[in-house]
């Protein structure tokens, strides 16, 4: 059987993981100001790590096909050391009214979740564009 969209299965793989992408940049933004977590520390930053895929399959004819995609390989944890502010008056606050809080760019958030947005919106036009191939390919015959 011949498959007519076979740049679905790398499209869904990375539809997936920008996906996850996108949660982990949104408990980044919401976690900014966490100054305590149950282990005592700071929220610390995450990241997603992607590796490709690549799945080797043979052909009628002998050939390898080669179909690729994307997965998220891990979330690790940013190892930057959180950034300190004066306040005296806050409840974590230590001797020398120092607040430990999580070392999170903002603005360097929401470009990654724009980026991930963005690719997201990329792949899901791949869907739309393959899924009308297909049916135009399935009206030829009725002609």
């Amino acid at each position: 059987m011949i498959n007519v969209l076979t740049g679905i299965n790398a499209t869904s793989s990375a539809l997936e993981a920008e996906r996850i992408r996108m949660e982990v940049i949104s408990q980044n933004i919401v976690n900014a100001e966490v100054s305590r977590m149950p282990d005592g520390r700071p929220y610390q930053r995450q990241q997603v790590v992607f590796e490709t895929l690549l799945d080797q399959k043979t052909g009628a004819a002998g050939n390898a096909t080669g179909a690729t995609g994307i997965q998220v390989a891990r979330i690790e944890k940013d190892e930057r050391p959180p950034r300190l502010i004066f306040n005296p008056g806050h409840k974590e606050a230590d001797a020398n009214g120092m607040v430990a809080l999580p070392n999170i760019n903002i603005h360097e958030e929401m470009a990654d979740l724009i980026t991930a947005s963005r690719s997201f919106e990329a792949n899901l036009a791949v869907v739309r564009n393959a899924r009308t191939m297909a049916l135009q390919t399935l009206s030829i015959g009725k002609r």
